[in-house]
C-alpha cells in the first residue's frame, strides 16, 4: 500500500515538472523571433499640377478653357516647360483664347512655345514664326502626291520646264527637272488649316508654303517657268539641313554629252 502511494507521488510531481517546462517553453517560443517588425515609414511621393489637354487639340484651333484641365504628376517627371498650377493658379483662363501652333493629343502637357495669341491677326499670321513668310502656288493631284500632304507636312518643291536642243533646232525639247526648294513646311491645303471632315488625305488645288524672304523670290520666279511639283518628305526629315538654293543654283549651268542614235549633243542638267 505503501508502495503505490510513493508511485503516485512521483508520476505527480514528474507530471507537474513536465507541465511546467512545457510552459515556459511556450512562454520562450512566443516572445522570441515572432514578433511583428515595425513598419518602416512610407515615402511621400511629391507630385504637382500640371495643365493638359483634356482632348485633341489640331493644329490652328482655338484652345478654349474646356480643351484644358490639371493632372497631378510626378513632380520628378514634371519638366519646367509644363505649366504647375502651383506657380500660375490662373493659366487656364490665360491661355483660353490661343491658338495652336502645333497639334496637342489628349493627356498631352500644355506648353507655350506651341501656342500663340493671334491679338486680332488671322490665323496664317499667327502662326507664322518671325521673319518667314506664307507663299502660295497652285498644284494638282499630280503634282501634289496625289492629295496625301496635309498641313505640316515636310516638302521639297521641283520646278520642271522644257528647253530647246540648241545644238539640234529639229529635236524634241529638253525637259529639265530640279528641287528648288528643300525640306519646307507646308501650312495650308486650300487655304484649310486642317483636315476635313475627319479625313486623312486632301486633294488641294493651292498649297501655301512657310518660306524665308530669298524662297519666296525663288518660288515666285519658278512659278513663270515652268511647273511646278511637290515631294513629301518623311517625318523624320524634320531636322533635316536645308540644301542652299545658291548651291543648286551653281549648278544649273553643268552640262553631259547625251548620245542619241550615234549623234553626241551638249544637255544642261541637274546634279
Amino acid at each position: 500500500m505503501w508502495k503505490v502511494k510513493r508511485m503516485n507521488t512521483a508520476r505527480i510531481v514528474v507530471l507537474t515538472i513536465a507541465v511546467g517546462a512545457g510552459g515556459i517553453a511556450a512562454y520562450l517560443a512566443s516572445g522570441s523571433d515572432n514578433k511583428p517588425l515595425p513598419a518602416e515609414p512610407v515615402v511621400q511621393l511629391q507630385t504637382v499640377d500640371v495643365l493638359i489637354a483634356k482632348s485633341d487639340i489640331g493644329l490652328g484651333q482655338t484652345v478654349n478653357a474646356d480643351d484644358m484641365q490639371w493632372q497631378t504628376w510626378p513632380a520628378s517627371t514634371a519638366s519646367s516647360t509644363f505649366i504647375r498650377r502651383s506657380d500660375r493658379p490662373d493659366a487656364t483662363a490665360q491661355i483660353a483664347g490661343s491658338i495652336a501652333r502645333a497639334p496637342f493629343i489628349a493627356g498631352e502637357p500644355i506648353r507655350e512655345a506651341k501656342l500663340v495669341k493671334a491679338n486680332g491677326s488671322g490665323f496664317m499670321a499667327a502662326i507664322l514664326p518671325t521673319g518667314m513668310r506664307a507663299i502660295s502656288t497652285e498644284i494638282s493631284p499630280e503634282t501634289g502626291a496625289g492629295g496625301f500632304i496635309l498641313p505640316n507636312d515636310r516638302v521639297d518643291v521641283i520646278l520642271s520646264r522644257r528647253e530647246k536642243n540648241q545644238d539640234r533646232p529639229n529635236a524634241p525639247d529638253v525637259v529639265i527637272s530640279e528641287i528648288i526648294l528643300s525640306n519646307v513646311r507646308v501650312l495650308a491645303i486650300d487655304q484649310a488649316p486642317k483636315e476635313k471632315d475627319g479625313q486623312n488625305t486632301v486633294v488641294g488645288k493651292t498649297v501655301t508654303l512657310e518660306l524665308k524672304p530669298e524662297q519666296a523670290e525663288t518660288l515666285a520666279r519658278a512659278r513663270q517657268g515652268g511647273t511646278l511639283a511637290l515631294a513629301l518628305r518623311s517625318i523624320a526629315d524634320l531636322n533635316a539641313p536645308d540644301t542652299k538654293t545658291d548651291d543648286r543654283a551653281a549648278k544649273r549651268g553643268d552640262s553631259i554629252n547625251v548620245v542619241r542614235f550615234g549623234v553626241s549633243s551638249a544637255t544642261t542638267t541637274q546634279k
